[in-house]
C-alpha cells in the first residue's frame, strides 16, 4: 500500500455545512476530489445550486440541502435526508459560520464605537453565538448520531478560528467567545466519542479570503493590503490552500489524531515579525 492510499475517500459519505462558498466549498472540493459522495448545505440557495452544478459537471457525486444550522430540527432533518440518499456518514465538516459586528478596534486602529463590550448590540451577540457556537453543536450532534449508528467510526472536523486562541481586536467579542467554545467542545467530544472510533478535530484558520466579515478582503484592495501586512508569511490565504489539510483530516491519513487544534494562519498567532 502506498502512503497516498491513506488519502483515498472512495466509498465514504460526507456532509459539509456552509458549503456554497469559502472554506466550506474548499472542504467540499477536497473530499469530492478524494472520492467521497458529498451533501452540501448552506442558506445560500443560489450559491449551492451553482457550485453543485459545477461539481457535478466535473463528475463528482454531490447533492444539496438548504440549511440554517442554528435550527436544530432542520439540522436533524438535513442529516436524515443525507442518510436516506447516501446510506451513511463517515465525514462531517461543521463549518458554517458568520462574522457579525465590529471588534473593539477598527481596521484603522481606532476605537470602534459600536464594538465595545458596553455598546455591542446584544441581539448581534445572540445571533453570532447561535450560529457559530450552538450551530456547531447542532451539526456535530447530528453527525455523531449517524456515525454511531453506522458503527464504522468517522471524522468530524469543526471550523474554529485563530480568534479562538488569540485576540484579534478588529474581530467581534461574540466571535472570539464562540470559536473558543468550539475548540473546547471539540476536545470534549473527541474524548467522548473515541470509544466509537469517531475522531473530532478542529481547524483554526487565520486570514483567508472568504465572504465572512462581508467579504472585505475580496471587495477592497486597500483592506486586502492591510490584512496582508499583518501576516508573517506575507499575504492572506486563498481557500484552495485549505484543501490539503481538509483531505488529511477527513481521511485515514489522520487516523490516530483526535482532539487536535490545527492552526493555519500564516504565522499570525506568532505576532508581528517587525
Amino acid at each position: 500500500m502506498s502512503i497516498f492510499d491513506k488519502f483515498d475517500l472512495t466509498g465514504r459519505r460526507a456532509l459539509v455545512t456552509g458549503a456554497a462558498s469559502g472554506l466550506g466549498l474548499a472542504y467540499t472540493e477536497a473530499v469530492a476530489e478524494g472520492g467521497a459522495k458529498v451533501t452540501m448545505t448552506d442558506i445560500d440557495a443560489e450559491g449551492l445550486a451553482r457550485e453543485a452544478d459545477r461539481l457535478r459537471a466535473l463528475g463528482y457525486d454531490v447533492r444539496t440541502d438548504l440549511l440554517d444550522i442554528s435550527d436544530r430540527a432542520a439540522t436533524e432533518r438535513a442529516f436524515a435526508a443525507h442518510a436516506e440518499a447516501y446510506g451513511g456518514l463517515e465525514i462531517c465538516f461543521a463549518n458554517a459560520g458568520v462574522g457579525l459586528g465590529p471588534g473593539f478596534w477598527s481596521p484603522e486602529g481606532k476605537r470602534a464605537p459600536d464594538g465595545q463590550v458596553d455598546t455591542f448590540d446584544p441581539e448581534m451577540w445572540d445571533r453570532s453565538t447561535e450560529i457559530n457556537f450552538t450551530g456547531a453543536y447542532n451539526t456535530m450532534r447530528s453527525a455523531a448520531t449517524l456515525m454511531k449508528a453506522g458503527g464504522k467510526g468517522g471524522s468530524i472536523v469543526a471550523t474554529a478560528s485563530n480568534a479562538g486562541l488569540i485576540i484579534e481586536p478588529i474581530v467581534a467579542l461574540s466571535y472570539h467567545a464562540a470559536k473558543a467554545g468550539v475548540l473546547h467542545m471539540v476536545r470534549t467530544l473527541a474524548l467522548e466519542l473515541a470509544e466509537y472510533r469517531i475522531r473530532v478535530n478542529a481547524i483554526a484558520p487565520g486570514p483567508f479570503v472568504t465572504n465572512i466579515g462581508g467579504g472585505w478582503a475580496k471587495k477592497d484592495p486597500a483592506v486586502r493590503k492591510a490584512f496582508d501586512a499583518t501576516v508573517p508569511l506575507g499575504s492572506m490565504a486563498e481557500t484552495d490552500q485549505m484543501k490539503p489539510l481538509a483531505l488529511y483530516l477527513a481521511s485515514d491519513a489522520s487516523d490516530f489524531m483526535t482532539g487536535a487544534h490545527l492552526l493555519i494562519d500564516g504565522g499570525v498567532a506568532l505576532g508581528m515579525p517587525r
